[in-house]
């Protein structure tokens, strides 16, 4: 496969995950901002919102005060800052209508539509946005579902695959750092603020099933690190990278390998009481350093090298 085709097929899967992530994230705190609590405690939790996708400076730039209502303009329908709802969406169209040929008439159908439909579902944002982020989570989970459904499984899905999973282990760290960063310890702070964690990557039900118990700081870090069951953690996540990696393999990836196996490895065989003695923020913000050199080297074996 051309590497440039590869390119747009491995981000059309990133912005497409990334708009349902930020849709997750938005709704989330959306919903936490009706419970009882004091006006910092609502602005401290937009700003961590802000934090987990390293907005801040940008927002700061434009807005300025941090209100609910500034930051979901600014991440959901903002077209200038390149990690809104809006502009995912519109990268993953683009990039899928520069493969049209590759894709399925389904798949393409979908991210098409898709991006039209998402136009005029706008004003809904001022009096019900939840509703909205619903509809984009739904359109992503189509998305993927048409892909797998209608596509052969050949490099074209490997790599819409590759992009999904590094996508979403990348963001599922960036929640469990700054939630747990956040909080002042790793005792039960707060039952609303742990289970809108969960909820924020579908694993409260996921939780009861599991643990069937309290929800606790330490198992929810469990489960989002080093569950293979739970379709959102770290674990499951690079389970699908490796594998797809082993798929589509070149005569240079070789080393591009073995650096996602070792950081597979690491999860696969790790323990959440390691973990939490080496220090849960230190720990994940090296598998946030990894998955970034992780995009590199693939990028350079695969597809067309980031600009420098």
């Amino acid at each position: 496969m051309l590497s440039r085709t590869a390119d747009h097929l491995f981000w059309m899967a990133r912005y497409t995950e990334r708009a349902e992530n930020t849709a997750r994230m938005l709704d989330v705190h959306v919903q936490a901002a009706m419970l009882p609590q004091s006006a910092q405690d609502v602005e401290n939790s937009w700003r961590a919102l802000l934090g987990i996708s390293e907005l801040q400076q940008a927002y700061d730039a434009r807005h300025g005060a941090v209100t609910g209502r500034h930051v979901i303009d600014f991440m959901a329908r903002d077209p200038n800052n390149p990690s809104s709802i809006a502009a995912c969406l519109k990268e993953a169209r683009e990039n899928a209508r520069a493969v049209r040929g590759t894709l399925t008439t389904e798949v393409w159908e979908i991210l098409n539509q898709t991006w039209l439909d998402w136009q005029r579902r706008l004003h809904l944002l001022e009096n019900d946005p939840s509703q909205v982020f619903e509809w984009v989570k739904y359109r992503s989970h189509l998305s993927r579902g048409v892909t797998l459904g209608t596509m052969l499984r050949d490099d074209a899905v490997h790599f819409i695959r590759l992009g999904t999973f590094l996508e979403r282990a990348d963001n599922t760290a960036r929640i469990l750092d700054v939630k747990f960063h956040r909080s002042d310890d790793l005792t039960q702070r707060d039952y609303y603020y742990w289970a809108a964690l969960l909820r924020s990557v579908s694993g409260f039900e996921i939780y009861r099933k599991v643990y069937r118990d309290v929800i606790t700081p330490e198992r929810i870090a469990e489960l989002l690190m080093l569950r293979a069951d739970m379709p959102r953690s770290l674990l499951a996540c690079m389970d699908e990278v490796v594998h797809n990696l082993a798929q589509i393999r070149n005569d240079v990836s070789g080393s591009t390998e073995r650096y996602a196996g070792r950081l597979h490895a690491q999860l696969q065989f790790g323990s959440i009481d390691d973990i939490l003695k080496t220090g849960l923020h230190d720990t994940l913000t090296e598998f946030l350093a990894n998955i970034y050199e992780l995009g590199n080297r693939i990028s350079r074996d695969f597809l067309v090298p980031l600009a420098a």
